[in-house]
């Protein structure tokens, strides 16, 4: 599941997909009906691949419980998000049972669930264990980009003898 450019505004219904950045912002598309909006800087924006829910033990990243909704409905849909809040809990309960019930509310389950309907239905869901590049690629990629910023920087001049 790759949600590295999925993102939640703040006060804006459903999830996005970035599609350009701008001077002034960045443009996103609407996953539920595909309009895009122009988002300036200042708005509060969240990319799912950063949030992470409670549990007891530590947070856990979105991404995974997603993937526990996954293999529980076989990657189909999950229950309504409109369902009770009690049914809703109970069946977050399934998914993730160390959750942290005083910190993670209704509220916060409801919203992944009605995420998790919306990847869904886009085919952005999977059960398969997401795929960790290993450290030697990461280092060369790493080597690779400095190389490439040291190129970019100016050069100073020598300096002058007096």
């Amino acid at each position: 599941m790759n949600v590295d450019k999925i993102l939640a505004i703040s006060g804006k219904p459903g999830l996005y997909a970035l599609k350009v950045q701008t001077r002034t912002g960045f443009v996103a598309e609407s996953l539920l009906d595909g309009k895009r909006i122009t988002v300036g800087l200042r708005s509060n924006v969240s990319l799912l691949s950063e949030i992470s829910m409670y549990t007891h033990t530590a947070e856990k990243p979105l991404v995974e419980v997603m993937r526990a909704i996954a293999i529980k409905e076989n990657e189909g849909p999950a229950i309504s998000a409109k369902e009770d809040p009690a049914k809703l809990v109970a069946y977050f309960t399934e998914i993730l049972p160390d959750y942290d019930q005083d910190r993670v509310y209704a509220s916060d389950i409801k919203k992944v669930i009605n995420w998790y309907g919306i990847l869904q239905a886009k085919g952005l869901v999977s059960k398969e264990e997401p795929k960790v590049e290993n450290a030697e690629s990461i280092k060369d990629q790493v080597v690779e980009e400095v190389k490439k910023e040291k190129a970019k920087a100016p050069k100073k001049a020598p300096k002058k003898e007096a």
